[in-house]
């Protein structure tokens, strides 16, 4: 199997909220903040075609983190298409420190970055409700 390199230039900038479909901006915002606060969360990446918001604790590691999350969520559709599974709902990248959640609401694309203790499923259900 051939492997594609890809580009850094992918990293999008921070700009405008984003919308998403299943909630408002606002709530959604309000969600990833107080996720934020959760034990084991590092933080995480919301971002669309045009622009995204990123909010770490270690700001050194954005484009690791950016560069994690795009390449997570592109491997997943593209096993996805080439095992006819459908649509992803979620993909969790389990590293040997470091756990991600990644997910799409409509365009948009969250990544949840959180230590190994952290409860995914809290997580999951603070994003989904309405």
């Amino acid at each position: 199997m051939v492997r594609k390199k890809r580009s850094v230039q992918e990293i999008a900038t921070v700009g405008e909220p984003i919308a998403v479909e299943a909630t408002s901006p606002n709530n959604l915002r309000v969600s990833l903040e107080e996720i934020k606060t959760y034990e084991g969360v590092i933080g995480y990446i919301l971002r669309n075609s045009t622009s995204a918001a990123i909010d770490l604790k270690d700001p050194t590691k954005i484009i690791d983190y950016a560069i994690l999350s795009s390449s997570a969520l592109d491997a997943s559709e593209e096993l996805s298409g080439l095992f006819n599974l459908g649509d992803v709902k979620k993909i969790v990248v389990e590293g040997k420190d470091v756990n991600v959640l990644s997910f799409a609401v409509g365009e948009n694309k969250i990544s949840v970055f959180m230590e190994k203790n952290a409860d995914r499923e809290k997580i999951l259900r603070k994003l989904h409700s309405p």
